[in-house]
C-alpha cells in the first residue's frame, strides 16, 4: 500500500512539474512559431529578435501561431531607437489591424507596462508615474506579464506596474503579439521570450 501511494505521488509530482514547465517562444535562430503581419521588418541578428521600421513606416506585428489563454510571460527588450512597441495578449490581427490588449513598451514617460486596448477603449490603466522611472532607455529591461482569467498584472525590472481586472479581457481569445509602432525610426530588440501556461 505504501509503495502504491509513493508511486502515485511520484506520478503526480512529475505530471505537475511538466504542466508548469516554462518554454521558450523564440529559439534565437529564426522566426519558427511566429507569423509576420504588415511590411515592417522582423529578423534575427546575433541571437536577438529585432523589429525595425520598414519603408511604409506603418504598424507591424509578429504573432505566435499558437493561442495562449492563462500564462506568465517573461521577456527582455532593449529600445535601440524610438522604442515604441508593445506586447499584445489574447489578441488577433486582420491585415495590420489588431484586436486585443497591449502591455505597452514605449519611450520614457509614455507608460511602459500600462494596458491599452487598440481600436477600442484606448488606455485602460497607466502605471503610477513614479514607477515609470524604472525603465532603462537604451539598456535591457525585464518584463513579466501574468494573465489569469480576467486579470492582467505587469512588472518592469521587478517593479509591479499595473494590476487590472476586466470582464472583456477575461473573455478574450488569441495569441501573443509583438508590435512595432507606426511613424518610422523604431527599432527594438527582444530576447529570452519565455512562457509558462497556467
Amino acid at each position: 500500500m505504501k509503495h502504491l501511494f509513493l508511486t502515485m505521488l511520484s506520478t503526480f509530482l512529475i505530471s505537475g512539474a511538466s504542466y508548469a514547465q516554462t518554454t521558450s517562444l523564440f529559439n534565437g535562430k529564426n522566426l519558427d512559431g511566429w507569423k509576420i503581419y504588415g511590411t515592417e521588418k522582423w529578423y534575427v541578428e546575433d541571437g536577438l529578435l529585432v523589429c525595425e521600421s520598414g519603408p511604409d513606416k506603418a504598424y507591424g506585428y509578429l504573432g505566435t501561431e499558437q493561442n495562449y489563454k492563462d500564462f506568465v510571460l517573461t521577456l527582455e527588450f532593449k529600445q535601440n531607437s524610438n522604442g515604441n512597441s508593445g506586447v499584445f495578449i489574447r489578441s488577433t490581427v486582420d491585415g495590420t489591424k489588431v484586436s486585443g490588449w497591449q502591455v505597452e513598451v514605449a519611450p520614457p514617460g509614455k507608460h511602459t507596462g500600462g494596458i491599452y486596448e487598440s481600436y477600442g477603449r484606448g488606455w485602460l490603466i497607466k502605471p503610477d508615474p513614479k514607477n515609470e522611472k524604472v525603465l532603462k532607455e537604451g539598456q535591457w529591461n525585464k518584463m513579466k506579464i501574468k494573465v489569469h482569467n480576467a486579470k492582467i498584472t505587469s512588472w518592469l525590472n521587478g517593479v509591479k506596474m499595473v494590476d487590472f481586472e476586466d470582464e472583456k479581457i477575461g473573455s478574450g481569445e488569441g495569441g501573443i503579439i509583438l508590435q512595432i509602432h507606426s511613424g518610422g525610426d523604431v527599432k527594438v530588440s527582444w530576447k529570452n521570450i519565455k512562457i509558462k501556461t497556467l
